[in-house]
């Protein structure tokens, strides 16, 4: 594993281009890839380690911290030492090792500045050297301040575009999000789609000109740092991110910025090579490396852990409305996929959905179904997700009547608390602790679980057929309808939250069937 100072000029190329389309589009080439220190960003690394050795060189941009100064530090810290790796080190821990020392080079730069923050002859160097631009890095919080949201996941696209530029147009993949759509309703397909609410103006190529509304808002967050300061600022900037992203008809400052971000690339890379991958809801892997790994707690397992926790007995949401969540393995198949056809077809602009809403849905009510089942049949066998026995049912209720219901019993609550109080019993109720935590779930997600759209996803479809990516052979799978949803969420994610997310990424051992309750559902089997 190489550092920025000691990557070498050139790698030589790989042996003999295979015969199958992913292999041979990529051997020998060289790609920089942004956001490894992320979720998907692992599990793409993975994939490109595990199944395409043929590659000539992986170069991995990776911002140093106060714990760890360099690029390599922070990889060996927080990258290497992730479980997704854990396979590969099984199979054949030399060959994994003389791969991370010849062709991954640890870049210690910042997406968001000029140049990386490297000298201009290093980053003319590192253009030089490349042949695809993965960028993947990106501010996932909901809830961002809305100048960081803004730099992360929009203004640092200048220098993504610079860098390719420097490099002869290299082309360039996008990880973006279906969730730009929006507030849009009905079927949603892998076109750039206008806001929902407010109509930007367009230029006379017929793109969104979005310079005037950024300005507006840099201009809106200069106000704020000259009236606010610390904590008092940070919450103004994340309450003007909210504002203005509903105003223009996105949910939160992640998707709004990430849609500006999109139609940025769209201009400055006008007639060059640009694919944009959108994937819905990322969770736990349905096959690789292994199956359920994740890391963190993603969109869903925000509400699914406060009810396995008992804070959580009722939230706003629609039983039939589809919840479209993708297992990670899949997204990080079809950015390889998308970025071997980047290499090989004529430069335009592509764009492709990762999702299962319209391929094979799934309903939120079966999601708490499957949810419910299986917390009440083996909650023991997940030690770390229930640390109890779920003795009350999880409903979804509509909007209206949750907002009702909850200000009603806050009000009861708080009343109560503030009569013990006067009477010397200053205990605030557990119970209006757990509301008012409800409450914030719901303000932050309640969005994703009352969907009026459906994301469609038949070009990526279209995509897995011409690299011949389909039926039981594939290596790069990226159709969800082999998801059996049944099984994935009772004995795949809800195991992988307890084994990997509740567990600093490192596996935990499962009790035994003779300790607890083994009963399964669904078909039974592993989705393939």
């Amino acid at each position: 594993m190489t550092t920025a100072a000691s990557a070498p000029t050139s790698t030589p190329k790989s042996s003999p281009a295979p015969n199958r389309p992913v292999e041979h589009s990529l051997a020998g080439k060289h790609l920089l890839i942004t956001g490894t220190t992320g979720f998907l960003g692992k599990v793409i690394l993975e994939k490109l380690i595990r199944d395409l050795p043929q590659v000539g060189g992986i170069y991995l941009l990776i911002r140093g911290n106060r714990h760890y100064p360099t690029a390599r530090e922070r990889f060996i810290a927080e990258v290497m030492s992730s479980s997704v790796f854990s396979t590969l080190r099984q199979r054949n821990r030399a060959a994994f090792e003389r791969f991370l020392q010849e062709k991954v080079h640890c870049l210690t730069g910042e997406v968001t500045e000029a140049n990386f923050g490297m000298k201009a002859e290093a980053f003319q160097q590192l253009a030089d050297r490349l042949d695809l631009i993965v960028h993947s890095a990106a501010s996932v919080n909901f809830r961002e301040r809305m100048d960081v949201a803004l730099s992360i996941n929009t203004l640092c696209l200048h220098n993504i575009v610079a860098l390719s530029a420097a490099g002869g147009a290299i082309p360039v993949l996008q990880v973006s999000t279906c969730y730009v759509n929006g507030f849009q309703r009905g079927s949603i397909y892998e076109t750039f789609n206008p806001p929902a609410r407010e109509e930007l103006p367009k230029d006379a190529d017929g793109l969104y000109d979005i310079e005037p509304l950024v300005a507006e808002l840099q201009g809106k967050i200069a106000e704020l740092e000259k009236d606010y300061q610390g904590r008092a600022l940070a919450e103004q900037l994340v309450l003007l991110g909210e504002r203005e992203s509903r105003r223009h008809g996105w949910n939160d400052t992640y998707t709004f910025t990430k849609w500006l971000g999109e139609q940025y690339l769209r201009k400055a890379l006008k007639g060059k090579a640009l694919t944009v991958v959108r994937p819905a809801i990322i969770e736990s892997t349905l096959k690789e490396p292994t199956p359920g790994w994740i890391e963190g707690v993603k969109v869903a397992d925000a509400v699914l852990l406060a009810y396995a926790r008992q804070k959580v007995v009722f939230f706003p949401g629609k039983r039939s409305g589809v919840i479209d969540v993708i297992p990670a393995d899949l997204v990080a198949n079809a950015v390889i996929l998308a970025g071997a056809e980047l290499l090989s077809a004529a430069p335009c602009h592509r764009i492709y959905q990762a999702c299962s809403g319209a391929r094979n849905p799934l309903l939120l009510g079966d999601f708490v179904d499957h949810l419910m089942r299986e917390a009440q049949e083996n909650h023991m066998t997940y030690e770390k997700l229930f640390e109890v026995e779920p003795r009350k049912p999880f409903k979804v209720i509509n909007r209206k009547l949750f907002d009702v219901s909850l200000f009603l019993l806050c009000r009861t609550l708080s009343t109560r608390d503030k009569t013990l109080k006067l009477m010397g019993r200053n205990q605030p109720s557990r119970l209006l602790r757990n509301l008012n935590a409800m409450n914030k779930l719901a303000e932050i997600f309640a969005f994703y679980a009352t969907p009026n759209y459906v994301f469609h996803s038949e070009q990526l479809q279209s995509l897995g057929r011409r690299m011949g990516e389909t039926g039981r052979d594939a290596r790069f799978p990226v159709d969800a309808a082999v998801i059996d949803w049944e099984h994935y969420i009772r004995k795949v994610h809800i195991a992988g939250l307890n084994s990997y997310a509740l567990n600093d990424g490192k596996p935990s051992p499962r009790k035994s069937s003779s300790q607890t309750s083994t009963k399964t559902g669904g078909k039974g089997q592993q989705a393939a």
